[in-house]
């Protein structure tokens, strides 16, 4: 078993090498209205730059698929990041529309009815992984604020039929509890965007680095006790 890392809501090529040079497998690029937004026009410009291996994750909140597809063909994206009211059938025209390696994950914020929404998803084979994150009265994402892992490790993460799929953890990760993140949760991916700013919508390069080497040897630790 590996570990998915995520550095979303990048602005600029800089910080999306950082995350590239320091080990992650995607980086996130928001198109919601955020003070970390971006446009098509940027992303087209930093996507060819980076790695091919290297997956470049879109994140839309409440947007129509006609504008989902024109950014992607624009960006180059390969893979998108659906929040909030996006229609039920999107992610099967997305997949009809870009094939079956394009990433799709959907989003879904802890708090009541998101076992059940977890576990619907989870069979939902036109999409890759569910991303549990919190959110509060004004913003859906990037909020910094975890959510409480105790209750979703025995609920949202510990329930058999969402296990089936790969499940994502997001929401006020830092580099000191990331670790304690997978311990708890014991998720296919993890996803950071304010626990690696040294400012608004600026990535601090020690604290992406220090995220990603917590995280992979979180994972490693947990697969040592497993063997023991």
């Amino acid at each position: 078993m590996s570990l998915w890392i995520k550095i979303c809501a990048n602005t600029s090529l800089e910080d999306a090498s950082l995350a590239v040079d320091a080990g992650a497998d995607a980086v996130g690029f928001v198109f919601a209205p955020s003070p970390r937004r971006v446009t098509a026009a940027q992303v087209a410009v930093i996507v060819p730059q980076l790695p091919s291996a290297v997956e470049k994750i879109g994140v839309f909140v409440d947007e129509q698929l006609e504008e989902i597809e024109q950014i992607i063909q624009a960006t180059g994206l390969t893979g998108v990041q659906l929040h909030s009211e996006v229609g039920p059938d999107v992610p099967a025209q997305i997949r009809r529309r870009f094939g079956p390696a394009f990433r799709i994950l959907r989003v879904i914020h802890f708090g009541p009815g998101a076992t059940e929404d977890a576990a619907a998803i989870a069979q939902n084979a036109d999409i890759d992984a569910v991303l549990v994150d919190s959110r509060t009265a004004t913003a859906v994402g990037g909020t910094g604020i975890a959510f409480d892992w105790q209750k979703a490790r025995d609920s949202v993460f510990g329930n058999a039929e969402s296990r089936q799929g790969r499940m994502v953890v997001a929401g006020g990760l830092t580099p000191a509890n990331v670790a304690e993140a997978i311990e708890t949760l014991k998720p296919w991916g993890v996803d950071v965007v304010s626990g690696v700013e040294a400012s608004l919508g600026k990535k601090d390069p020690a604290k992406v680095r220090e995220f990603i080497v917590r995280a992979r040897a979180a994972l490693l630790y947990q697969q040592q006790e497993a063997q023991t």
